[in-house]
């Protein structure tokens, strides 16, 4: 439901919102606690600092978000394409791959869990008005290479739809630098 209110908010509202924002914000602090704290530190000690870079991109989301500083909108040509891209394949794709792949409910992963979530986020990153705040990007993209690792790291074992990580940083990439509108104006950059 968050994720469909996140991507209702973009299409449907002409207006730029902050709601997405602080959806990004709430999934990222559940992620930390439910996925990094409560399930995956019993598995690795490293989940412990995975959740806490978690919170801090979970902060930084929702403080630009409450000042103001990160509104979502409608965009339209490469970028828009992009994020819609990624959206579909986070929660759509992703899971779909996954069955395609052999594994079963509920072993495949899905929406909520890090790995398609940070696809997600990046997608909807790509809708932020900008200038956008590069600090927001940060966790996102830092999993990303994390989990592109592990997933290269073990693709024998059928995480083939991790992959998505990599298409998804290397989309985002132009909106943080500034290539695809993240300067301020007047040329200074957040």
């Amino acid at each position: 439901m968050l994720a469909l209110t996140c991507v209702l908010a973009i299409a449907l509202d002409g207006r730029k919102t902050r709601v997405v924002g602080a959806v990004l914000a709430l999934l990222w602090a559940w992620m930390a606690l439910a996925y990094h704290f409560a399930f995956f530190a019993a598995i690795n000690p490293a989940a412990w600092g995975f959740g806490a870079v978690f919170r801090l991109g979970s902060a930084a989301l929702a403080w630009h978000s409450w000042r103001g500083s990160l509104v979502f909108g409608r965009t339209g040509g490469a970028r828009g394409l992009a994020g819609g891209a990624l959206v579909a394949y986070a929660l759509v794709g992703y899971p779909v791959l996954g069955g395609l792949l052999g594994a079963r409910y509920p072993a495949v992963p899905t929406f909520g869990l890090p790995c398609p979530t940070t696809i997600f986020t990046l997608g909807l990153l790509l809708f932020a008005v900008p200038p956008v705040p590069r600090i927001v990007f940060v966790v996102p993209l830092l999993w990303s290479c994390i989990g592109a690792f592990a997933a290269f790291a073990a693709f024998a074992r059928d995480v083939k739809q991790d992959l998505g990580l990599v298409v998804a940083a290397v989309l985002a990439l132009p909106a943080l630098f500034g290539t695809g509108g993240c300067a301020r104006r007047g040329g200074t950059r957040p």
